[in-house]
């Protein structure tokens, strides 16, 4: 069987950071969807599931109402790996386009009080399994050690 595009990226050399995974042409429309790398693969811990699933409900429920982006939005969850998410939207993207949409969807997340939305067992699949202070944490340490800092090289694939 062929590799798929994803499994060609050298994860060996992958830094944290946005990437454009790939695009594709729905007849005339065009989804790009993004990498939003938050760990270094095999070189730093995968975050914990209870953190991972509560990012996805706070991020999901954050570019959803965001102004510029809400109806753009196609799609957020996260990486069976557990070293980021998958972005989907709408347009002919880049990776610096959606540097500040990511800085306000961390900043978000690590300031957040309150209940986190969807959980409840009429509202989510799997509701006990949440952490929000990690969430917080690892949001934290993205948006300060990666979103806030980017490079070019957090913004391109490795070769």
């Amino acid at each position: 069987m062929k590799k798929i595009p994803s499994f060609t990226i050298n994860h060996l050399k992958l830094l944290r950071g946005i990437y454009v995974s790939r695009k594709d042409n729905i007849g005339k429309e065009c989804v790009t969807t993004f990498d939003i790398r938050m760990t270094e693969p095999n070189r730093m811990p995968a975050i914990g599931m209870g953190a991972m699933h509560t990012i996805e409900h706070l991020a999901a429920t954050f570019i959803r109402n965001d102004k510029e982006w809400k109806d753009k939005i196609l799609y957020w969850g996260p990486m069976g790996c557990c070293t980021g998410f998958y972005f989907l939207a709408d347009g002919d993207w880049e990776s610096k386009d959606i540097v500040e949409l990511m800085k306000r969807t961390f900043k978000f997340v690590r300031d957040f009080k309150g209940d986190v939305p969807g959980v409840a067992p009429r509202d989510c699949g799997n509701y006990l399994l949440h952490d929000l202070p990690m969430a917080k944490y690892e949001a934290g340490r993205y948006l300060a050690e990666v979103l806030n800092v980017i490079k070019r090289e957090n913004l391109v694939y490795p070769k």
